[in-house]
C-alpha cells in the first residue's frame, strides 16, 4: 500500500502519521480479491492479515470515517467488479 504522510501534531514534532486514504484501501483490497488471497465474501477484518500491525490502526480510523465496520465484507469495500469480457 503506498502512504500519506500527515503533518505531526505539536506533542509529537518528530513522529510523522502515516494515513491510509481510503481509496488505497480499496484498492489493496481488490488486488488482493484479484490474487485470489482473500474472497469479496470475507470480513473487512480479514485484510489486518496483509498490513503491518502497527498501521492497522490508521486503517481502522480510515475505515470508520468513512461509515465502514471491519464486519463488513470486503466485497462492500471494494465495490462491483468490472468486467474486461463479457
Amino acid at each position: 500500500m503506498s502512504l500519506q504522510t500527515v503533518p505531526s501534531t505539536p506533542s509529537a514534532p518528530s513522529t510523522p502519521s502515516i494515513r491510509y486514504s481510503i481509496d488505497v484501501i480499496q484498492e489493496e483490497a481488490r488486488q488482493l480479491v484479484e490474487k485470489g488471497v482473500v474472497s469479496r465474501q470475507q470480513p473487512i477484518y480479514v485484510l489486518c492479515q496483509y498490513i503491518p500491525a502497527r498501521e492497522w490502526v490508521c486503517v481502522e480510523c480510515e475505515l470508520e470515517l468513512c461509515d465502514f465496520l471491519l464486519r463488513d465484507r470486503i466485497g462492500d469495500l471494494i465495490g462491483s467488479e468490472e468486467w474486461e469480457n463479457d
